[in-house]
Order: structure tokens, then C-alpha cells, then sequence
């Protein structure tokens, strides 16, 4: 096997699913689009079949245990600090701020408005 990136897909589990894509929405200036109701209540993230970009989902789960020791989602922005600037407003709380993390850019930590830890990962 190559030595490539093996993440092609995520899900951010939920217990409110219009209330978590407020909080992402209004922290990536972006829109989520629903799946069908079939697949359950799910919004996925903005992606293109065509490039090789990740992409993932917000799931309401009815059973959720919300827990700041989640898997950590790294979600890639020009910089950390513009995306740090709307999370408390949008509902949620900064854990960790924009610290340098070598020659691999900058990290921070934010917990979302369904208690997850998530982060935001950045080369300046």
C-alpha cells in the first residue's frame, strides 16, 4: 500500500442535528446539506466527488453520550484564528488556542455545541 492519507470520510456523531449545523455552519461560513431521511437524520459537509478533499457528516445519534474524549476530527483552515473568533458565539468553548505545532503548521482545540472535541489545523 502507498503511503497516503487513508481518511476519506468521518461522522460527527450528534443529539441535535439543527443545532450542530448552526454551530458549523456559522464557525466555517459554510452549508451542510442533508442526506435523505432514509440514512437517518444526517448533513454532510461540502465536498467534491471529483478532487481527492475529505468529507464527513453530522449524524444524530438518539442514544449519544456527549464526552470531550471523542476521536478528534482536525478540520484544515487558512488559519486558526478565524474560525476561533466565531466558536463561542456559535455555542461553543475554545479548549486549547492556536499553538504552534513545528513544521507542521498550528493546532487548537474546541469543544462544539453537542460536546464534542474537534479541532482546526493550519499552516499559518
Amino acid at each position: 500500500m502507498k503511503n497516503v492519507n487513508p481518511v476519506g470520510w468521518f461522522d460527527i456523531y450528534v443529539s441535535n442535528l439543527d443545532r450542530a449545523k448552526k454551530f458549523y455552519e456559522t464557525v466555517f461560513n459554510l452549508k451542510l446539506t442533508d442526506l435523505p431521511i432514509e440514512w437517518g437524520k444526517q448533513s454532510f459537509f461540502p465536498f467534491s466527488p471529483e478532487s481527492a478533499n475529505i468529507s464527513g457528516a453530522l449524524v444524530e445519534k438518539a442514544d449519544f453520550k456527549q464526552s470531550e474524549s471523542n476521536t478528534v476530527v482536525y478540520f484544515e483552515t487558512e488559519d486558526c484564528i478565524t474560525q476561533e473568533k466565531r466558536i463561542e458565539e456559535a455555542g461553543g468553548k475554545i479548549v486549547s488556542p492556536k499553538m504552534h505545532i513545528g513544521e507542521f503548521g498550528y493546532v487548537s482545540l474546541f469543544i462544539d455545541s453537542e460536546g464534542n472535541t474537534v479541532g482546526l489545523h493550519s499552516r499559518k
